[in-house]
């Protein structure tokens, strides 16, 4: 029971979650409860070995790891519902809903109990996700492990929780900014000369690519943008056409009006 997850939940983003801590040998299929009320959509799960069940209560009576991945309109019913067997001293829950504060949880469940908020993004499913976490009455060995746990899910970093919004834009919203910016990048090699296919394929590879060279070798977009900047040069050229033309204020206002749209619907 100790390493025993349940995840409360099992739509996209539960199923998703449990398929990348099987796939990457986190945990055993067998350590890992997926609830839902209609379980025939987690037939997939089933065939991996992974307990399903439409039982919450039974789930997380199994379980020392609690994860919530349902609606935001939930997210109270079901807390009252496995309350009665919840103990702080045994249980961790864990919150991957969105818009659901730390307090909201623990005036349900009780102020001492341990409750980490987790922020993913789409790409959870391919085990790429930047997830970033807080957590409230929590161990070092209590955060080690959720970090650990979400690491197999792609990157993590812990962050205040007044930063969970603005982490929402970052790093959620950022998938669509991203997209639309890929979705730019097709169109214009379309225009030169390519197939939707293989601009498609340049593209996002291309993007890919960049991300890695950031994320590997921990430097400063400036720094990597000069290695292909030459005098005179065809890139600096359509940098130059780009910024005059807004690409870099037009996204920062995009992410600054992203978040002020949460925050004045809080």
């Amino acid at each position: 029971m100790a390493n025993t997850i349940a995840i409360i939940g099992g739509g996209n983003l539960g199923t998703a979650m449990a398929e990348g801590l099987v796939n990457s040998a986190f945990s055993k299929p067998e350590n890992i409860i997926v609830t839902k009320r209609n379980t025939t959509t987690l037939s997939l799960l089933a065939s991996k070995g992974v307990a399903i069940s439409n039982n919450n209560v039974e789930a997380v009576s199994k379980a020392s790891w609690i994860i919530l991945a349902i609606k935001p309109f939930q997210i109270k019913e079901v807390l009252e519902e496995i309350k009665p067997i919840l103990n702080k001293d045994k249980h961790v829950l864990i919150s991957v809903v969105t818009g659901v504060w730390i307090n909201e949880i623990q005036e349900i469940v009780g102020t001492d109990f341990p409750v980490f908020r987790a922020m993913p993004n789409t790409a959870i499913a391919i085990q790429e996700s930047m997830t970033c976490i807080n957590g409230s009455k929590v161990t070092t060995a209590q955060t080690e492990y959720v970090v650990q746990l979400f690491d197999q899910l792609g990157k993590t970093v812990l962050i205040e929780e007044k930063l969970m919004d603005a982490a929402t834009v970052l790093g959620a919203c950022g998938t669509a900014y991203a997209m639309r910016y890929i979705r730019a990048n097709i169109q214009g090699g379309i225009e030169i000369g390519f197939s939707a296919t293989t601009a498609s394929l340049i593209a996002a590879q291309t993007v890919k690519g960049a991300a890695e060279l950031l994320l590997q070798k921990n430097t400063h977009p400036e720094q990597e943008i000069d290695k292909v900047t030459t005098p005179k040069g065809c890139t600096i050229a359509g940098l130059n056409e780009m910024e005059h033309q807004g690409f870099s204020s037009s996204l920062i206002k995009g992410i600054v009006t992203s978040y002020k749209k949460i925050i004045q619907d809080m």
